[in-house]
């Protein structure tokens, strides 16, 4: 029993730092999903996003195009041409006998397409799916930003009915203690009037800003129906833009997607125009025949060829298509130079958008504590109450300035990680298209 107790404590011992190292993995990897959700802490959980985001029409659309562009690269590999089966009948006369004789004859026949035909519509079919491969993206990033946009629409809203709120309460506050100055004999029953009215407004202003960010929630949910509304969301402070414009230009322009879609558009058509200088070669239609002449005495067996003749039909088409190369091809010129111009202003608008929150912040911060002081000045009889309704004004309006630069500077960083690929990041199944 000795024996088999130690046994049994050697191998609990051995098998100990497997425990311990396979607990820590558990431990690490909990704490990398955590991070990410705080990390985030103004946005929706990822698993709700991404939901949302397959759901979303666009995405479905893209998918379908997905499909469909997958059974048409089987209709490229395939090739369009079918066999044909050939039948007739027919009766030849005779004129100096006048015997009537039954002929009849069949041929099976089948265009067929030449090597160097079967491996460009090959390459098309492939470089199709790719274009529908970076359409699903793209779908899926617009969809992203449709999110992001309706989010923060929601959030500022609502952001904005919290703070008249608390206005409506401090003034209420403010009014309780107008009244009770007006009943010691402190102050004027104008003063109440003034506050009482300062408080009823605040109160409107406050079911107008609730009244905006339901209907901003109604837009947002009718969009994305698999988006839940959280109650409360902690606030996020911004932070600072570290990388330079190069850096973030780089990351975005390297996996873009509408970029890579409007490339594999160029390819196709560059694929397209060069099928149709191949077809300027026509294919030739491979037939076996079979005839029964003269009433069974004459039984005919061969093999035919046939070869269209074009003038000039196929050149204008082999023409046409090099002019449709062409302009995909400035398309695709075009919206990279676009591009360029988006990512300069996505990136000075989220460094701008930090900096201006910083201002926006301390001189916030400055009239919230100047407020407070003349609120306690005016409770001490040493100020009236109109100078402390207008020190709160004051301060409510740069409160909600810092607040609107604060949801402004979050917008812009999370519109610049969704454009490099950094939030939000779903496997796409995508290829880089390099010129």
């Amino acid at each position: 029993m000795i024996k088999t107790v130690n046994s049994r404590q050697s191998s609990v011992v051995s098998r100990k730092p497997q425990i311990v190292s396979l607990l820590s993995a558990l431990t690490l990897l909990s704490g990398i999903a955590c991070a990410a959700e705080i990390n985030h802490p103004d946005l929706p959980p990822q698993a709700q996003v991404e939901s949302a985001l397959d759901h979303h029409l666009l995405v479905l659309n893209a998918v379908s195009g997905l499909k469909l562009e997958h059974a048409n690269q089987k209709k490229w590999d395939s090739g369009t041409y079918e066999f044909n089966l050939r039948a007739g009948s027919s009766q030849r006369s005779i004129v100096n006998t006048g015997q009537k004789l039954k002929e009849w004859d069949i041929a099976l026949e089948r265009p067929l397409r030449l090597p160097g035909k079967v491996s460009i519509d090959q390459d098309i079919g492939k470089a199709s799916v790719l274009r529908a491969e970076f359409a699903l993206g793209d779908a899926h990033h617009e969809a992203g930003r449709m999110l992001l946009k309706l989010w923060f629409t929601w959030l500022r809203e609502r952001s904005q009915a919290s703070l008249w709120e608390e206005q409506a309460g401090i003034l209420t506050r403010q009014a309780q203690m107008a009244e009770k100055r007006v009943r010691a004999g402190d102050a004027p029953k104008l003063e109440l009037n003034l506050a009482q009215a300062a408080a009823a407004q605040a109160g409107v202003s406050w079911h107008q800003a609730m009244l905006r960010a339901q209907l901003a929630g109604n837009d947002l949910t009718r969009s994305f129906p698999l988006i839940q509304l959280p109650e409360k969301l902690p606030p996020a402070t911004p932070q600072a833009i570290t990388d330079d414009y190069a850096t973030w230009k780089s990351r975005i322009l390297e996996d873009n997607h509408e970029l890579g879609m409007v490339q594999a558009q160029s390819r196709v058509q560059q694929l397209l125009a060069q099928r149709s200088r191949a077809d300027q070669a026509p294919d030739p239609t491979l037939g076996l025949r079979y005839s029964h002449e003269m009433g069974g005495n004459e039984k005919v067996a061969g093999v035919y060829l046939m070869v269209p003749l074009s003038i000039g039909h196929r050149s204008a088409t082999a023409e046409g298509a090099e002019q449709q190369a062409d302009i995909a091809a400035d398309q695709a010129a075009f919206v990279k130079h676009r591009l360029e111009g988006d990512v300069y202003a996505a990136y000075l608008q989220a460094v701008k958008s930090f900096e201006t929150w910083q201002q926006a912040h301390q001189v916030a911060q400055s009239m919230r504590d100047n407020a407070d002081l003349v609120a306690r000045a005016y409770t001490l009889g040493e100020v009236s109450l109109s100078d402390s309704l207008t020190a709160r004004r004051f301060a409510l309006e740069s409160s909600m300035a810092e607040n609107l630069a604060q949801l402004d500077a979050n917008e812009a960083r999370y519109r610049l990680m969704l454009d490099a690929h950094q939030l939000w990041v779903q496997d796409e199944g995508t290829e880089t298209i390099h010129n």
